[in-house]
């Protein structure tokens, strides 16, 4: 029996998401044609791996099926890897800066052992899309959001954290010393904005919807430049990822934001149709790194993310 490696790939992404539509998403492609890859497994493998009556689950076939069907996928990896180049490095473009991106590569890495990364520093997710389309690069990581006139078509996308955020102000600051705050309690303050607003979707959208209107904006000269800013600031706020580390030497107060919790969406972004043969093993170290850290913890009644974010959500991959 000759076992094709893409009716692999469609049941391993079905296995991931128990969801035929978000699978289908997630390979860029119809959810007619993933159906078709499934059944035509199944009929080379002579036995049923799903159930779909009453919502998509493994059969006992699939389960077994499962790890063996990781295993071909990485052997097919390292294969592909052996006449391309072994262990090519994957190129990987970050934004958001000031929010830290690479240390939630690290730390998926990590669970992963020796993986070899090319990272690099991407100005902004438009310019981030256009490098992948390009083939510039292999893989990018940060906020990802709809662009204009389709500038991410052919991109697919994969939500691997949801990752608090905390008010980040002066000691003078009024509120300097709660213990939490709301959102609707920075309304007096002034959002500092470490860039064009314009470009800065996530904060632009948590002002519009908290009505908070006193907004400035100015370059991005690193961290060290923006604590400078928030110290000799008493009435400016911004927004900072609660795990990421602030120098010591910052002498700001990082607050938790309560009822509700705003969420910043980190995300995976490829070009599926040029496929790094390390993607599947580096999709996999994020996925197991996010249910140890419970990186994709979401409660409706607690959080809150943008609108545009909800979309990602219905792909969530790591319980």
């Amino acid at each position: 029996m000759d076992l094709d490696l893409a009716l692999v790939r469609a049941f391993t992404t079905t296995a991931g998401t128990l969801h035929f539509g978000r699978a289908a998403g997630e390979l860029n492609t119809s959810q007619q044609a993933l159906s078709k890859r499934i059944a035509r497994l199944e009929e080379l493998l002579a036995v049923r791996l799903f159930e779909r009556e009453g919502g998509t689950r493994l059969t006992e076939a699939g389960q077994r099926f499962l790890p063996a069907a990781h295993e071909a996928l990485t052997a097919g990896e390292r294969a592909i890897a052996a006449v391309c180049g072994a262990g090519s490095a994957v190129r990987i473009d970050t934004w958001g800066h000031l929010y830290a991106p690479m240390r939630t590569v690290a730390q998926a890495v990590h669970a992963l052992g020796p993986v070899r990364l090319e990272p690099g520093p991407g100005r902004d997710w438009p310019s981030v899309a256009q490098a992948l389309l390009r083939g510039d690069t292999d893989l990018g990581l940060g906020r990802v959001h709809p662009l204009p006139g389709g500038g991410d078509a052919g991109i697919t996308q994969r939500l691997v954290r949801l990752e608090p955020v905390d008010a980040l102000v002066g000691p003078s600051h009024p509120l300097a010393g709660a213990d939490a705050l709301r959102p609707a309690d920075l309304r007096d303050s002034t959002l500092w904005c470490p860039a064009e607003l314009t470009r800065l979707d996530f904060l632009r959208r948590f002002a519009d919807h908290f009505a908070l209107t006193r907004r400035q904006d100015g370059p991005n000269l690193g961290l060290d430049h923006l604590a400078q800013h928030l110290r000799g600031s008493a009435g400016c706020f911004t927004l900072f990822p609660a795990d990421a580390p602030l120098p010591d030497h910052a002498g700001l107060r990082a607050i938790p934001l309560v009822e509700p919790t705003p969420l910043y969406a980190w995300s995976l972004a490829w070009r599926e149709s040029a496929r790094h043969p390390q993607l599947d093993t580096l999709l996999r170290g994020f996925s197991e790194t996010g249910r140890a850290r419970r990186w994709l913890d979401y409660a409706p009644q607690r959080d809150w993310l943008p609108d545009t974010d909800h979309a990602k959500l219905a792909g969530r991959t790591l319980q």
